[in-house]
């Protein structure tokens, strides 16, 4: 879990799928002057394990961790992907615990249905054999470098050789550090269960939404339509970029949230 003086208040950021706390490190390190926590969520990395990775249990868990800070002063709490729909599953149950919300690239529309069905349901069908194969067998069947490096660069739009470096690293290093085959099918399957819009209505905590123009998770119409579905929110577009503005354009991001908050 990664920390920084505390001067201007708390940030508490959510990484996405299969990362850890590791991910948000660009974006953070923007934020000296405040108290940043980012937690590696439960199953992956020095993450909590949990006995079941459905969104309730992640909403519980993210609860029980920011009641643990025991904080003087309620804090902002911002989630990437995944992540994004954990906090705002969060904020739509206890919004007396947080001051603002920040979304990036958050997931507005569902996985299971629309153009990207079918391959969402080959990747369930993934996780799957990778949860029954044995042993060792099947880690390196959900940790092979093939699949994690067609992710990486199907995602990745920067046209920057060493950027685009830096991003299949920053993967293959840390992207197959979850717990067991269980704790990643399960949240998988959480991830493509869910989306922001479940929750959009019921939260009231001022919300910025940061999206990627050529975001292939969430189109972009999708998000202007799911901004509009918050009784408090606001659209920041970054042209250029897709899914992954937490390492393309960290500084683009950075500046939007201290414009917010």
């Amino acid at each position: 879990m990664a920390k920084t003086p505390k001067q201007h208040g708390t940030i508490i950021m959510i990484h996405g799928f299969r990362g850890t706390h590791h991910g948000l490190d660009l974006i953070a390190k923007q934020f000296q002057n405040y108290n940043v926590i980012v937690p590696d969520l439960p199953g992956f990395g020095e993450g909590e394990s949990l006995g079941s990775y459905d969104i309730d249990s992640y909403i519980a868990w993210l609860h029980q961790f920011i009641a643990g800070l025991k904080l003087n002063q309620k804090p902002i709490l911002l989630g990437h992907s995944f992540g994004s729909i954990i906090c705002a599953g969060y904020a739509a149950d206890f919004p007396e615990t947080i001051t603002k919300l920040i979304l990036i690239n958050p997931i507005g529309a569902p996985a299971l249905e629309g153009p990207k069905r079918l391959l969402t349901n080959l990747a369930i069908l993934y996780y799957w054999i990778g949860e029954k194969l044995p042993g060792k067998l099947s880690h390196h069947w959900l940790s092979a470098t093939p699949i994690v490096m067609i992710m990486s660069i199907t995602m990745a739009k920067t046209h920057d050789k060493k950027l685009r470096s830096y991003i299949h690293n920053q993967h293959r290093q840390y992207f197959s550090r979850f717990h067991n085959p269980e704790s990643v099918s399960q949240s998988f399957k959480t991830s493509v269960s869910h989306n922001v819009r479940e929750y959009a209505a019921n939260i009231t905590t001022p919300t910025l939404l940061i999206a990627g123009d050529i975001d292939d998770i969430t189109p972009l119409e999708k998000q202007h339509e799911l901004v509009n579905m918050f009784k408090n929110a606001r659209l920041h577009v970054i042209t250029g970029v897709g899914h992954l503005t937490h390492y393309e354009t960290p500084d683009q991001v950075a500046d939007a949230i201290k414009l917010f908050i």
